[in-house]
């Protein structure tokens, strides 16, 4: 997560603000409100190192107003955190103008709007006093195994998500559409999915170039990948936690150049070949490594043999042996092929967690 924009100082006017990036912190002093005009913004509260979720607000809401209505003597200041979800523009309107708009109200609006601004706010206090904080923080003040998005939480989603494709989705452009309304039904209203993780999950297909998102709608390009994330996921939640999937970002950087290689760079069946330790090699089909650390090398990206070890415990690769002057290693190339998307999605997840949980 970014840092805050610097300071508008009290001023009004247009902000333009990346995903990520922070409008103001919990507990800043407050000289502002903003009305959203664009994309999506995550209110959040920090608990420890982690953050109770309170809500995402669209275009035609307003944040940032309950400042202007703090009476308590003591300044006023910002009750939680708002980040930007995706490209946000917001109009920011300083307390100092938007004071000038309030004293030209009659009288007795102005007593409404502070009434409902005083009874907002205790609800607000006493909802945070009550929320079921997924941080869970220890005596020592410290969190306890913080996860910004469980698993069983991702199963939820991308079931749902899997579901309301399978049950609503028009073929146009070769994917699969549906309006995200019919989605926020599901999702929000049935099942209770919290918008930020819900967020967070579409933002994250987004970027591996699953899901498109034009206007209202949702493209879904490859509704099989969902199903195999929904299943792994599923499988993975009575694994002991020692043999769950592990695969370093060196390991996936060096599997997606070997998908893209592929088909000009063929398995290779060479029977009765040994290994560096002149040991028979169980297996006949290799793929020829060196081409792929070659290009990675164009890149100024240095890989080596060494890194396909954590693909060993799965049973993507065996050993990395020398041959004719290259190096080939032992593959089930199917399953690098069916595993990578699950990987590459497993290992954003973790990243988001690391992230969110400040580590």
């Amino acid at each position: 997560m970014t840092t805050p924009a610097a300071s508008s100082q009290g001023k009004s006017g247009l902000r333009v603000l990346k995903p990520g990036e922070v409008i103001f912190n919990d507990g800043d002093v407050a000289d502002s409100l903003f009305i959203i005009q664009k994309g999506q913004i995550r209110l959040f509260k920090p608990k420890g190192k982690g953050f109770i979720e309170i809500a995402v607000l669209r275009a035609g809401e307003v944040i940032g107003e309950m400042a202007f209505f703090d009476e308590d003597g003591s300044g006023k200041k910002r009750s939680c955190s708002a980040a930007a979800l995706t490209p946000v523009e917001v109009i920011e309107i300083s307390f100092a103008a938007f004071g000038k708009t309030m004293l030209t109200l009659n009288p007795w609006f102005k007593t409404i709007i502070n009434t409902l601004a005083t009874r907002l706010r205790k609800s607000n206090t006493r909802i945070k006093e009550l929320e079921d904080n997924q941080a869970s923080i220890s005596y020592t003040g410290k969190v306890a195994g913080y996860e910004f998005i469980k698993p069983m939480e991702i199963i939820r989603i991308l079931g749902t998500i899997f579901l309301v494709f399978k049950a609503h989705g028009e073929v146009k452009s070769q994917a699969l559409s549906i309006n995200r309304k019919t989605l926020d039904l599901y999702t929000t209203e049935i099942y209770q999915i919290g918008e930020v993780k819900l967020e967070t999950i579409i933002t994250l297909l987004t970027q591996l170039g699953w899901i498109e998102v034009k206007e209202d709608n949702l493209f879904l390009k490859n509704v099989e990948v969902i199903r195999q994330l929904f299943i792994f996921y599923n499988s993975e939640r009575h694994v002991p936690e020692e043999k769950k999937l592990r695969i370093s970002e060196k390991c996936e950087t060096l599997m997606a150049k070997m998908v893209e290689l592929a088909p000009a760079n063929p398995l290779m069946d060479i029977p009765n070949l040994k290994g560096n330790d002149e040991k028979p090699i169980k297996f006949t089909k290799y793929y020829a490594l060196t081409p792929v650390l070659e290009d990675l090398k164009k890149q100024n990206i240095i890989l080596s043999s060494d890194h396909v070890s954590d693909g060993k415990n799965i049973g993507l690769f065996g050993e990395a042996v020398t041959h004719e002057g290259q190096t080939l290693v032992e593959v089930d190339f199917p399953k690098v092929q069916k595993m990578y998307p699950i990987i590459r999605f497993v290992n954003a997840v973790r990243k988001i967690n690391q992230e969110k949980s400040g580590d």
